[in-house]
This record gives structure tokens, C-alpha cells and sequence, in this order.
């Protein structure tokens, strides 16, 4: 029999596999797939989940579909936390017997099966889908989207596809051109939206982000579920291409799903593309000021950390990609400033600028580079005298 360790996140005591701390990866030495890391993306999950629950009259019910459940860890604690009306589901019969235990352990209402996902999420309708596979979503994307109803949740662990560094195998998966700079978390994202986006429409769906982050080794993006062929329409209208000029570092976006013209309008240079993506919104402002009140008010492992990300997006400007300001002031020659000092240079002369949680170096910005350059090259000759 498997060997077994209680953990205890959030509110919820729950039997995980014993891992070999030995391992090259620990996550994966056990018959059952279980990463401790993950609790701050869980806790994030839970605090997002009972937003959704406090949204409703009490009459009403929200199912959720754990479909890759694993340890059972993430949907266990959706159940006893967020008090949702739960199925978890694992195709590994050894998973499937650990969350029946811990399911008996707990005295949940959760329904437990032992299925294929794409066939039960084929099979079924959920208010919420949530597929949180060991690497890429993309086999499960199309299932996922004609189960959901209410929102989708989705993770990928596949970053390098995502964000251009295996660029062949994000063409493949996700009917995408990545690009790997130092803003490929976010087009990364992106990218998981778009496909997403395109795979709703099919079934007269669309979706709007709520909330998207990118942690460590991983992107998650909660998407709400709208029905109807004009509303399907409207979100294509979200989609399109960024522009970047490996040569200066000028950036711009353009709706639609043909990319336009590629030259740099500030070098000339000709421009590479990645796409199409999300171009809209990555947060709904409302919901993440619900998050973040039960972040507050909960129990929660990683709550000051899971609060400081949540109230990032919340701040951050809604404009696509960022600027690393480090890489900018090395290639300038210019010597160190703080971001709120360059932050504030922009806003004096005009523009827009917040921090983001994808960078903790970078700014995002309605001014182009060269703008930022300026900016950037005046405070430091003013930090020098």
C-alpha cells in the first residue's frame, strides 16, 4: 500500500502520498502525484472559488469538476472551504482510492469517479471546470470547454512552449506563434487565453479573464463563461498579435487574426510577431478585490504572499506586455534608479505606469520605449548630480 503523510492547508486535513525527498523531483516519486509548492495556487483557487459561491443566493448550487484530481488536494479543499458541490475525478485507480478515503476521512458530500477526463467532461455539464494537468491543458481544452458553464479554470505547467523557448511544441499545441522575451510570461498567458478563446467560440461560448497569474513554473488563468453567438463574436475581437522589434524594443498590439504590416515605425527594423493572443483584460477588478477579502478574512497557508499577487493584478495597468527597466538600464549605461522613482517620471509627464506581478524589475506603461528611455536617461543624469 502507498505510504501516506497528513498535511493540513488551509482549513482542510488531508492524506498525501509520502515523498521521496531524494528524488530529482519529489512531486513525482510517489504512485500519486501530489506537490506541496502548489499550496499557494490552491489557496489563490479556494479564496477565488468562494467568490463565486458568495455571488450566488444560497438556493442556488455551483457544481465544480476537479477533472485531474491526483491527491484529491485541490478539489477536497474546494469542497470543505468553499462549499461547493464537488466531483473529483483521477483515470489512476491508486488516486482514485486515496481520494476516496480522504473523502470518507472528511465526511464530504464530494462525488467520486474513476473516468477518462475528456470523456466525463464530453459526458457532463459543470458550473466550473478545472483542469490542472501535469504539463500541457491542450488535450483537455476542447472537452473542458463544452463541459464548463460558469468558469474555467486552467493551468499549464508547459511554459517553455507557452512562452517561446521550445517554440516548435507551442506552434503545435496551442495554434500559436510564442515569442520568448522578457515579457514572455505574459504573452505566454496569453496565448493559453487565445487558445482557449478560440475553442469556446465553436460551441457559441466565449470567456472573460477574472483573474491570470504566472508563478515559478506555472500559468493559471480563471476565465468566466459567457453564452451566445454575438458574445462569442465580440471576444474574437479581442484577439490578435503583438509586434516586437528585436532591435530597439518597440512593442505594439493589433486586434484581428491576420498579423498587418512588420516594420518598426521607430527603426525600421523588421518585426517579429506572436500570436494570436489575449489582447484583452487579464483581471476583473471586482472579483479581485473579493479574492482578496477572503484572503484576508481566511485561513490560509500562503496568505500574505497569495494577497501581495492578487492585489498586484488588481493595480496592474490593463496594456499588454511590460518593460524590464534592469535590461534597459544596462543597455543604456545608465546607473540604477528605483521603479517608483521611474514610475513617477512617467506620470509627470503624462503617461500611465504600474509595477506587475510577472516582473518584480519591470514596469507596465502606455509610453513606447523610446519615451522610457528618455525618461529613464533624465533621472539618472539627475540621480548623478
Amino acid at each position: 500500500m502507498m505510504q501516506t503523510m497528513l498535511v493540513v492547508e488551509g482549513q482542510t486535513p488531508i492524506l498525501v502520498p509520502q515523498l521521496d525527498l531524494k528524488a530529482s523531483y519529489p512531486p513525482s516519486s510517489a504512485a500519486v502525484f501530489y506537490n506541496p509548492t502548489m499550496e499557494f495556487g490552491r489557496d489563490i483557487n479556494v479564496a477565488c472559488m468562494q467568490t463565486q459561491a458568495d455571488s450566488l443566493n444560497k438556493r442556488s448550487i455551483i457544481t465544480y469538476l476537479d477533472a485531474l484530481s491526483a491527491s484529491g488536494i485541490r478539489g477536497l479543499r474546494i469542497a470543505n472551504e468553499a462549499h461547493l458541490e464537488v466531483t473529483l475525478n483521477d483515470y489512476n485507480d491508486t488516486a482514485y482510492q486515496l481520494i476516496k478515503r480522504n473523502v470518507k476521512r472528511l465526511q464530504l458530500n464530494v462525488r467520486v469517479k474513476h473516468s477518462d477526463a475528456n470523456a466525463l467532461m464530453s459526458e457532463e455539464r459543470f458550473g466550473v471546470v478545472d483542469i490542472d494537468p501535469f504539463g500541457s491543458p491542450a488535450p483537455f481544452v476542447d472537452a473542458a470547454c463544452r463541459s464548463a458553464t460558469k468558469m474555467l479554470c486552467v493551468t499549464a505547467t508547459d511554459t517553455a512552449p507557452l512562452s517561446g523557448a521550445h517554440f516548435n511544441a507551442g506552434v503545435r499545441r496551442y495554434s500559436a506563434i510564442p515569442l520568448n522575451t522578457e515579457y514572455h510570461a505574459e504573452t505566454g498567458i496569453r496565448i493559453l487565453i487565445g487558445k482557449i478563446v478560440r475553442e469556446l467560440v465553436k460551441y457559441d461560448k466565449s470567456a472573460v479573464p477574472v483573474l491570470a497569474h504566472a508563478t515559478e513554473h506555472y500559468y493559471r488563468v480563471y476565465l468566466r463563461i459567457e453564452r451566445g453567438a454575438r458574445l462569442a463574436d465580440a471576444r474574437l475581437r479581442s484577439l490578435g498579435f503583438v509586434f516586437h522589434c528585436l532591435k530597439c524594443g518597440h512593442r505594439y498590439v493589433t486586434p484581428g487574426l491576420a498579423p498587418g504590416p512588420r516594420e518598426c515605425a521607430l527603426c525600421s527594423a523588421e518585426m517579429v510577431i506572436a500570436g494570436p493572443l489575449w489582447l484583452g483584460p487579464l483581471y476583473d477588478k471586482s472579483c479581485c478585490k473579493r479574492v482578496l477579502k477572503n484572503l484576508e478574512n481566511g485561513v490560509f497557508g500562503t496568505k500574505k504572499r497569495a494577497f501581495k499577487t492578487v492585489e498586484l493584478c488588481l493595480n496592474e495597468l490593463d496594456v499588454v506586455t511590460f518593460f524590464d527597466y534592469h535590461k534597459l538600464l544596462k543597455e543604456l549605461k545608465c546607473p540604477p534608479i528605483p521603479i517608483e522613482t521611474l514610475m513617477s517620471g512617467l506620470r509627470n509627464i503624462g503617461y500611465q505606469a504600474s509595477r506587475t506581478h510577472f516582473s518584480g524589475t519591470s514596469v507596465k506603461t502606455d509610453a513606447n520605449v523610446a519615451t522610457l528611455k528618455d525618461v529613464l536617461r533624465d533621472l539618472s543624469r539627475a540621480t548623478k548630480k
